[in-house]
């Protein structure tokens, strides 16, 4: 054992808490959390203690640790919720991240809320519905919102004292125009009271609600009101015959199932809302191998709904999860209310629960199949390029670089890594290019390989581990000048460049270039990694250009920051509308003071 662990087991305190073992470089290899931490901690080191055979492998690869005490045991699962998605080691049981389904968005810290679409769901005031697996189906959710509901859809910036102009979808009938001050505030939250409704599934409170709203109008005479709410109703129980009843509990419930009968665990949850099915998706789980269903349950538990946007009354499960009970409160914090979790063995719970693992079992099959296919594909893709390269062994590892540049502006390159065939993401690395201010693809390449090189010398773990091959995005030119970065750095290494025009392939060894057939699994192959080379260099390129763009003159000056230079392009249009302003304007902006405006007006005026 490390000394330096070996001097911290002394100090560990009895007290609840989260912990983290560290490997010789410093990364968090696991995260795990603990009502004592001295004995959680002290018991992986133990002589004689029965471990699983991950913690057999894990523990001589501990070289430090560290420690966040808590009040309780609830506290240590927060945060070792967070950790977890943080530092994402190796030997946790983790949610696997692959898929990015859109959330409708309803901005609710805005006056007059609008609904988005967006990619993420944050804690920002707003509130959140989805994922939608169903894109298709979210789109016309939200055309139906905006048909029924007539929420705003631009992006203005409403004070609920705008006089604009009403815009299309005004005369679409498709909003109420609150930038024209044609409805007031408090009935423009009513109806986005009813979206967030509708989004929830509720449409059947929703359909009841809007009949009362219809009755009043009737009853005031308010006719026009009246039939456009009659309109609702009929839309909103359309959506509503569209979901199948599946129980006739009205509790909102998920139903989720899993299963470990292959590689990874696969995860299938339902969505039920006051009784109908409105949604289901599926998860994969890695580092499940060694861990039991209920732990890796648990885990499953614990890590989606960490960033999810509703919490569910009650969940229904498969398998009973470790530390059942710990999990309902902390849910239960999350959702403000009572949150059960139950295991039924019988009657229609228990037919949900069945229903959802055979859909587990079936998406499960589907990714091992699919991975299988896969692998034979790119088995036989890495086979064909080492004959095609005359190459001994065949390439593992597969190094791609490209380079960005517009006339020599914010110019960068990017490595991507392709491992066994596929893309290995997690291990891509863009630079921006340091010397020379005139476009010279040669040069800029020849820094980028020797950047690399010389970083994996230093004992760099980001570039520790070598490729069996480099592919280079170019011609001859282009592969001289990372053959010469090879030599400076003092190696050799396996180097290819593969240029667009005619797809020709130059090796060091040949005078002329290799021309592959267009069915050449090789050349597809080595296309796919130039073009997901492309693709990383030009996205970080587009991003430098974006930020150099939004610069403006006014950053530079003394007393002026992000919320002054936005206030002052807000009253005057533009910084050409700035500079045309007096002093006395400058200073009447809210926020700015004499001083700030004096500086804002010399520095617009230096030339002059």
């Amino acid at each position: 054992m490390e000394t330096t662990v070996q001097e911290k087991l002394r100090h560990l305190p009895d007290k609840p808490g989260v912990y983290l073992m560290k490997n010789e470089r410093g990364e968090v290899i696991y995260v795990g959390k603990a009502i004592s931490l001295r004995n959680r901690v002290r018991s992986y080191f133990q002589k004689g203690q029965a471990q699983s055979p991950k913690t057999l492998v894990m523990v001589p690869k501990i070289v430090d640790l560290d420690w966040l005490v808590t009040d309780t045991e609830l506290e240590a699962l927060m945060l070792e919720c967070n950790l977890i998605k943080k530092y994402k080691p190796h030997y946790n049981v983790r949610l696997r991240d692959d898929k990015h389904y859109p959330y409708l968005c309803v901005t609710t810290a805005e006056p007059f809320p609008r609904v988005i679409v967006v990619r993420r769901s944050r804690q920002d005031g707003n509130r959140y519905f989805g994922p939608y697996v169903d894109t298709t189906a979210m789109r016309e959710s939200l055309r139906l919102i905006r048909k029924v509901f007539h929420t705003r859809s631009c992006n203005k910036k409403l004070t609920g004292i705008d006089h604009d102009r009403p815009c299309l979808n005004y005369h679409l009938g498709q909003c109420d125009a609150p930038c024209a001050g044609s409805i007031t505030r408090e009935a423009y939250a009513a109806q986005v009271e009813d979206t967030c409704l509708f989004l929830e599934g509720r449409q059947d409170s929703l359909a009841k609600h809007l009949e009362r709203e219809m009755l009043a109008a009737s009853e005031n005479l308010e006719f026009e009101r009246a039939a456009r709410l009659r309109d609702q109703i009929q839309s909103v129980r359309i959506v509503a015959e569209r979901q199948r009843v599946i129980s006739t509990d009205e509790t909102d419930q998920d139903v989720i199932a899993i299963t470990q009968e292959y590689a990874s665990a696969c995860v299938q949850v339902l969505f039920v809302r006051t009784g109908k099915l409105v949604g289901q998706d599926h998860f994969f789980l890695d580092g499940t191998a060694d861990e039991s269903v209920e732990t890796s349950l648990h885990e499953f538990i614990k890590q989606y709904y960490r960033d999810a946007t509703h919490v569910a009354k009650e969940l229904l499960v498969s398998h009973e999860p470790d530390e059942k009970d710990i999990l309902e409160n902390w849910l239960s914090v999350k959702r403000g209310s009572k949150v059960t979790i139950i295991h039924p063995k019988r009657g229609v719970k228990r037919k949900l629960v069945d229903m959802a693992a055979e859909n587990a079992i079936m998406a499960a099959q589907r990714e091992n199949q699919r991975q299988l296919e896969d692998d034979t594909e790119s088995a036989e893709d890495l086979s064909d390029l080492r004959e095609v390269l005359g190459m001994e062994k065949t390439p593992h590892r597969i190094e791609t670089y490209d380079i960005s540049n517009t006339q020599g502006i914010e110019s960068v390159g990017s490595m991507v890594v392709f491992e066994g065939g596929v893309p290995a993401k997690s291990q891509y690395r863009r630079f921006r290019i340091r010397t020379g201010d005139t476009p010279d693809d040669y040069r800029m390449m020849h820094e980028v390989i020797l950047r690399r090189l010389v970083q994996s010398a230093s004992g760099d773990p980001k570039f520790e581990v070598l490729p069996d091959l480099i592919v280079i995005d170019g011609g001859k030119g282009q592969l001289h000048s990372a053959l010469q970065a090879m030599a400076d750095a003092g190696r050799s290494l396996p180097i290819i460049s593969l240029a667009k025009r005619l797809e020709e392939v130059y090796t060091p060894a040949s005078t002329h270039p290799i021309l592959l057939p267009r069915t050449s699994r090789a050349l597809r192959l080595l296309q796919r990694t130039r073009d997901e080379a492309h693709r990383f260099a030009l996205s970080y390129h587009q991003k430098l250009r974006d930020k150099a763009a939004k610069k403006s003159i006014l950053d530079g000056v003394p007393g002026i920051g992000d919320a002054r230079r936005k206030a002052l392009v807000r009253k005057f249009g533009s910084v050409m509308g700035v500079k045309q302003a007096s002093i006395e304007e400058l200073t009447a902006v809210p926020g700015m003071t004499k001083s700030t405006a004096q500086a804002v007006y010399d520095a617009l005026h230096t030339d002059e």
